[in-house]
Order: structure tokens, then sequence, then C-alpha cells
């Protein structure tokens, strides 16, 4: 059988498609159906598109741009991640920090309820004789004034307890416990020195939220002193300070705070005391 192609581009285009189904010895039917030209135009026009396209990516340098544009999405995305991952780590380190100083603070105040350590143990018996090459560098008149103090004072078995106010500024807050307020509030500016109001062991000295840069000292005779709000601590855990001597400076960290001050404590065996009535006149 002679296969004219004539007859069938010339069908194709005219929108004429005949379907003959084979089944056999069965006798033949053929199916005419006819579709419109624009639906043919369409048709092709589709297929030439789509052919064109894949050229294009194919052989062309613009396969690599489009490839590129998705590389950058990726990338982005990556560094996203990488910096979230970034901020977690961040993040639990900040936790574990911010755990492990309430973990020593809980410690320090355990401490400070007691006279937990030895009078008689070197650390003590080198506060009793303070040397000259303690003096701080520059001096300053509290670390004299305590000098002179504890000459006239200290008995050869037992020196009175006495307390220096820790700064120069004036009380603003006094001491209130049945408000919660259980220490005094000396006004400062920011900046200013901060003195040890007696010898002492620092027990803790890191930043807490509540009260910013903060610092804790074991005394004699079950005595701690708190000081908190400070912009900074030169004074480090289990550092052997003297009475007068600068452990830092004050500030307005923490978030409770409404302005640059020094809020002081003193406790014996777990009670809050009133400093001002023990601070040497």
């Amino acid at each position: 059988m002679k296969i004219n192609f004539k007859d069938i581009l010339t069908n194709f285009f005219e929108g004429k498609v005949f379907i003959t189904p084979y089944f056999g010895k069965s006798e033949t039917v053929r199916y005419k159906y006819k579709l419109s030209r624009l639906f043919l135009y369409v048709f092709l026009y589709t297929i030439a598109v789509v052919i064109f396209t894949l050229i294009i990516l194919v052989i062309t340098p613009l396969k690599h741009s489009i490839f590129f544009i998705d590389n950058i999405e990726l990338k982005k995305q990556a560094e996203k991640t990488i910096e979230l991952e970034t901020k977690v780590k961040f993040l639990s380190k900040e936790l574990q920090s911010i755990s492990s100083a309430n973990k020593r603070l809980e410690y320090a105040f355990l401490l400070g309820t007691s006279d937990s350590l030895d009078t008689n143990s070197s650390v003590y018996d080198s506060l009793k004789h303070e040397s000259v090459k303690n003096l701080p560098y520059g001096g300053n008149l509290y670390f004299i004034f305590s000098r002179i103090v504890n000459k006239f004072f200290q008995d050869e078995k037992e020196k009175n307890e006495f307390f220096l106010k820790p700064s120069k500024g004036w009380i603003i807050n006094e001491f209130n416990p049945e408000e919660g307020h259980l220490g005094i509030d000396f006004a400062v500016p920011k900046g200013t020195e901060i003195f040890a109001s007696q010898g002492g062991i620092i027990l803790f000295s890191d930043f807490t939220i509540d009260d910013g840069y903060k610092i804790i000292l074991q005394h004699n005779n079950g005595y701690i002193s708190i000081y908190k709000h400070c912009s900074s601590l030169i004074k480090q855990e289990r550092d052997v300070v003297i009475q007068g001597e600068v452990i830092g400076f004050s500030g307005n960290s923490g978030e409770n705070t409404t302005g640059p001050h020094l809020h002081f404590e003193i406790w014996k065996n777990g009670k809050p005391l009133n400093p001002k009535e023990i601070f040497i006149k």
C-alpha cells in the first residue's frame, strides 16, 4: 500500500484526523474527527516554544545563570541556617553561664550563713597582719584610715568587728526589710570606686540578671557583705581582700535598678543587718 504523505499533511493542516482501530479479522470501522485550525496552531506553537526553550537551556550559557540564581538562594538559606545555629549555641552558652553563676551565688549564701572559715587559718592571719606591700596601687584614704583604726582597736586574740562605708556617696534609700529592701543605697556617679567594707574572701564575682555585676565577700564571724549594680568588678572569686581595698566600680547594671547607685547589704548567719548600725562612726 502506497502512503500518500501529501494527503496526510493536507488533512493534518485542515484539522482532519482519521482514527482507524484494528481488531484482527473483524470489520474495520473508520472514525473521522475534525479539529479547529486555531487549536492546531496553538498546539504547534506550544511545542515549538518548549523545544526552543530546551535548546536555549542546554546549548547557551543561560543555563549557568539560572543555576547560579538557584545556587545563590541555596547559599542564602545555608547562611541563615548557620547564623541560627550560631545564635542557638551562643544562647546555650549564656544560659549555662547564668546557671553556673546562680549555683555559685547559692553556694556563696550557704557559706555566708555561718562562720565556715577557721579564724586561725593562714587566710585570716594574713588579714589580721596586713603588710604595706598589700597597699592598693595609688593608695586611698579608706585604706590608711582602716590601718590606723585596726592598730588602735586590735587585740592580741581578737579584733573588734566594724565595717567601713563601701562608697563615698550619700545614702538615698534606707534599710527597710518590711518592704523587701535588705540593704542601703548610695547615690554615686557611674564609675565611682567601691571599697571592701571589711577584709575577707571573694565568694561571688559575676553578672546576674536582676542585680547586674555583683560581688559578695565572706568575712569573719559569719558576716557577708554584698555589693550590687556595679559597672565592673576588678576582683575574682577566691581573691583575698583587705578592708578599704577597691573591689569594683559603681554603675547601673541589672534589671532591678532605675539609675546609677550602689546597693549594699550586710548579713550575719543568714540574717540581714542594717549597715548603718555597724558602720564605724
